[in-house]
């Protein structure tokens, strides 16, 4: 290990994880995105491009609660921590209810996230990556791309 870049710890990263999903889960923007480094990068399956900064993401987070779009609730399951000098990733499954114009609508979805560790040793978040879980039978998911429910950041660690 270079000691530079030390790994952090698997509660350093849940710890960091947490941060991002009760801010989430709370739907409060600012400390939100501060979990977020500036270049940060997001794939989003419902989205039609990569969203490359921090910034392009907002803007259509904006976008969504303008629309009305909140989050009801959401819960982790069968999380994952891996460390590395100078980072880790992070994934689970979530599954969130989100308030939208039309009513509340349910999905499941696979998270990854990506955290660099910074000089004062605070873990931030690089990028994000949700995608689909496919129903079991017949390979669809609880969401189709591009359906409302499918806002992604839809993020819970179980307390």
């Amino acid at each position: 290990m270079n000691e530079s870049t030390p790994e952090p710890s698997e509660f350093d990263v849940l710890t960091a994880a947490s941060a991002i999903v009760d801010a989430f889960a709370a739907t409060d923007t600012q400390w939100y995105f501060s979990r977020f480094a500036e270049d940060a990068s997001f794939v989003f399956h419902p989205e039609a491009r990569r969203l490359n900064t921090r910034a392009e993401y907002e803007r259509e987070w904006a976008s969504w609660l303008a629309d009305g779009w909140s989050v009801a609730a959401c819960a982790s399951s069968n999380q994952l921590v891996q460390t590395f000098p100078g980072g880790a990733v992070f994934s689970h499954t979530v599954d969130t209810t989100v308030n939208t114009a039309g009513g509340r609508e349910s999905y499941r979805e696979r998270e990854s996230i990506v955290f660099r560790r910074l000089g004062d040793g605070e873990l931030i978040a690089i990028h994000e990556h949700l995608s689909m879980v496919p129903g079991p039978a017949d390979g669809s998911s609880a969401a189709g791309p591009g359906t409302a429910e499918s806002k992604p950041g839809a993020e819970e660690i179980a307390q």
